[in-house]
Formats: C-alpha cells, structure tokens, sequence
C-alpha cells in the first residue's frame, strides 16, 4: 500500500470467543477459541477510533479501497497491508430487473469487481495481512473455489507460500487460478468439510496458518467492510433488507458487526436491516435451524448445487449467522436448482451482468420474500451479487449459436426476430 508507512491507526485491542466470551491477546497467532473451537471475533477501542475515524477523515481516503477504514481494521503496521484494490465496490441500482421482480428498490452490490472476482478478496486481504504481520509465512485454507483463488493472489503479492484444498468438482477456472499464481493446489473426492478437516491436519504437520472460514479471526474483518460501505453509500441509512447468498457466512456474520460498531462510533443508530440467508434447497442447515429455531444447524447430508460457495454442509459460525437473522427479524430461505439457473440467465438480460450462480440464487429468492413480507413495498432491498459468471460452467439452456460460412450465407436466417430474450422477459 502506498503512502504513509506510520502506524495505521488501528485500534484492535483483543480477541473475544463469540460462544464463550473469553478474551485473548490479539498480538499472537491463533485459530479458533481454546475454550471451545468456536470462531474468535477482533474488538477495538471505539472511543480511541473515533479520534481519527470520522466522516470527512474517511472521504478524504479515496484511494484506499476497504483499508479506508483502517482504525477498525487489524493490521498495525502498512507495511504488513497486501493491497490488490479490494474494496469499495459499488451499489448499483437494478431498474430492469427489480421491475420484473415487484420491487422497485433493488440494488446489487458488486462484489465481483474485487481484483480476484468475487467477494473473498476482501477476506483473504485481511487474513493474509494480519497474519503476516504475525509472522506466517505459508498458508492453508479449503475452498470451494473463490476463497482459494483470493488466497492464491494476496499469498502470492506477500510473497507466502499456498496450499488450496478444493472438491474434485470444482470449477476448472478457479483450480486454474490458483495453479496459476503458484498455490499449491489438491483436489479432495469430498466436499468442502472434508477439505477443511484435510487442511487442519496440513496445518498441523507444516505449521502452515489454516485460514478456513471463521477459523481465524481476521477474514470476518475484511468481510464486515461490505457493511461499512453499505451504510457510507446509503448515506449514513441502511437498507431495509439485505439478501445474502449463505454458505459459510463470513460476510453475514461481518456485516451485523460492522453495523454494531458503526453505531458505537454515533454513525448510525439501532434500526437494522432484515438480514436474510439464502440457500439452495439440495443444502439448506441454516434454513432448516432458523425454521425449528435450533441455535445451531446440524450437518447436511448428501449436499447438493450447482452453486459451489453455498455448497457448505455445516458452517462453524452458524450461532452466529441465526443471530443475526433473528435479531434483526429476517428471514432463511431455499431456492431451487431450477431457479438459480432461470434467474442467472435473467440477470443477464435485464443488465445485472453475468453474476455466479450463488448472486443468482440470492436474486432468484427475491419473490419469495415479497410474498412472505420480508421484502414489503418501497423498501430498499440490497442483494449480494458475490462474483463474476465467467469463473462457473454456463447456466443450462443457453442457445447455441449458429455457425456460417462468410462466403455462403442466408442473411434472412441471420436476422431473427425481437423476443423474450432481447425485451428482458422471462
């Protein structure tokens, strides 16, 4: 990172077990909370931020992409910041296709315009700065493809070596992402729990840093920056609804912190957005605990969907993720294969872009939450669009698209037409 090379300004004071509420050092390398495996969450000294974090001080920080909001980040020293441009995404207003659901408040954030594609940038940005400034000098982390991709980049840019655990099924682009940047790349007949349990034993017997999802404390910190900007972008107001597509849930789980220190800051007040978690109906635990109103969300079976991020069959901050629906009165919601692939062609047309299957499954549960009354009329609804198309297989039942010959052609043939599929119809 450019610029000033004094300390940060960042005021991380200590770790705090999310189950357990056990304090520890934030200065020494750790995982998950000794006292019971579960996720470790950073706190800071607001008053202390306060100081120097304030409105103008932020606009002033224009080139700064997430590490804008440096005081309540991490990483000590600038030095240590591995900066690719993640960040700073911005919220864009979906007419066409809001139309074409009932709502005519509809935004996406775009999350895909992060350096690596997708929305793990940003966590892979934070875990990998702090960690080196902690002293890890290797990394690994199971992926179902994006994390792996993000980890590959900003190990590489910090000059750290990579392992990425993947299903054999993931997607070709993403294995070849991480091949590409020098990772290391294994490939497990499993799913991504089996990767996980895999990389917990590498890290043991290499004293590599794991960096799996909520099992270091750091990528939720790079994460909570899509809260941050969401409320700097809605002009100090949060949306009313936020549709988040939910597999391991980082970015839920960040985003109800950053709002909590937002307003500890005197930014915001307590009015909340209804979170929701989106899932496909083939690997659902969230869904299926927030309806039984169980704490925690027993492991899927035989997990199933085309959308390889939300393919997750237990995520080790589900407490958490169901928090955060509940107390902000949301909502859990499946999605059918069917619709994630009907919805991704949908976004296309009607100028979202080529979004991932996971944007799309959050997009394709729109309806739905209107007609629950999640979503109710003029409401400003955000929907998280996670990545690019172009790193997935295509969706089912694109046309195929005709092959001439230029010098023996029927133009007639050529010229079809105005349709569904050029009007933005379903």
């Amino acid at each position: 990172m450019t610029g000033d090379r004094s300390a940060t300004g960042s005021t991380l004071t200590h770790l705090e077990g999310a189950l357990s509420g056990t304090t520890y050092p934030a200065d020494e390398p750790i995982n998950t909370d000794p006292a019971d495996g579960r996720p470790l969450l950073p706190r800071y000294d607001m008053e202390k931020a306060a100081r120097t974090l304030t409105k103008d001080s932020l606009a002033r920080r224009r080139s700064g992409g997430m590490w804008r909001w440096r005081e309540l980040l991490p990483v000590r020293d600038p030095a240590n910041i591995v900066f690719l441009g993640e960040g700073d995404t911005p919220l864009l207003p979906q007419a066409r296709l809001g139309e074409a659901l009932g709502v005519p408040n509809l935004f996406t954030k775009a999350e895909g315009l992060n350096p690596t594609g997708s929305f793990k940038a940003r966590g892979m940005a934070a875990a990998v700065s702090r960690a080196v400034e902690l002293g890890a000098r290797s990394f690994v982390a199971p992926s179902a493809g994006n994390a792996g991709g993000a980890l590959a980049a900003y190990g590489a840019a910090a000059g750290a070596a990579v392992t990425v655990l993947m299903p054999v099924d993931a997607p070709a682009s993403n294995r070849h992402e991480v091949l590409a940047m020098g990772g290391r790349l294994v490939l497990v007949e499993g799913l991504i729990n089996d990767c996980g349990r895999i990389a917990g034993e590498i890290a043991a017997a290499t004293g590599a840093f794991d960096v799996s999802t909520l099992k270091e404390p750091y990528r939720v910190e790079g994460k909570k920056t899509m809260g941050l900007e969401l409320a700097e972008q809605g002009g100090w107001r949060l949306p009313d609804v936020v549709v988040y597509p939910t597999g391991g849930g980082t970015g839920l789980v960040g985003m109800w912190k950053a709002f909590a220190e937002l307003e500890a800051l005197g930014w915001i007040g307590p009015e909340r957005p209804r979170m929701v978690a989106v899932q496909s109906e083939g690997c659902a635990p969230i869904v299926r605990a927030f309806e039984a109103r169980e704490r925690f969300a027993e492991p899927w079976e035989d997990a199933r969907t085309r959308a390889s991020g939300i393919r997750v069959p237990s995520a080790i901050g589900d407490f958490l993720i169901l928090d955060a629906l509940r107390e902000s009165e949301g909502a859990a919601v499946t999605v059918s294969e069917d619709a994630i692939d009907k919805m991704q062609r949908l976004a296309g047309r009607t100028g979202v872009g080529y979004v991932g299957p996971e944007s799309a499954a959050a997009l394709a549960a729109v309806p739905e939450l209107s007609r629950r009354g999640v979503i109710e009329a003029g409401d400003h609804v955000v929907v998280f669009d996670c990545g690019i198309g172009q790193k997935y297989p295509p969706p089912p039942g694109l046309p195929e698209p005709p092959v001439v010959d230029p010098s023996d052609y029927d133009l007639e043939s050529l010229v079809d037409p105005v349709d569904s599929r050029y009007s933005g119809g379903a």
